[in-house]
């Protein structure tokens, strides 16, 4: 092998995108967190949370919090695989941050604004990984 080796990563724009999606990973694992919290609240204290309106996909709290602590869980490990570039954790990053935006969605009358806020973050993760083409190291 010649010493004057050149790795070639791509465009600027591929570089923000790669840049992204580490940090996609990382609000991914985040959200995987703060999802599991959530669900570990929902299903230790039916008290904490206020339900205004009836609501079309109405579950008891032990249902939301056991959908959230699975959320989290694969969200979390999906985030750690996603941070060694594998393309299957890049799809199934964007599948679930699309069932994540899905599920709380139907928790915004449980708790309007961390909805909106973890449906937001997912939106950051699908856009970072759909945009990141990792680019070929050349020799």
């Amino acid at each position: 092998m010649s010493d004057d080796v050149t790795i070639d990563r791509g465009s600027t724009k591929q570089k923000v995108a790669a840049g992204t999606s580490i940090a996609a990973a990382v609000i991914l694992m985040t959200v995987g967190i703060l999802q599991f919290l959530q669900g570990i609240a929902a299903v230790a204290e039916n008290e904490l949370f206020v339900v205004g309106v009836e609501y079309t996909f109405k579950f008891d709290f032990t249902t939301w919090g056991w959908i959230h602590i699975v959320f989290g869980v694969v969200l979390i490990v999906v985030g750690l695989v996603l941070l060694t570039g594998a393309t299957w954790a890049r799809m199934a990053a964007i599948i679930l941050a699309a069932l994540s935006i899905l599920a709380n969605f139907m928790w915004l009358p449980y708790y309007p604004w961390w909805s909106v806020l973890i449906i937001a973050l997912d939106i950051v993760v699908i856009w970072a990984v759909s945009t990141w083409r990792p680019a070929p190291i050349t020799y």
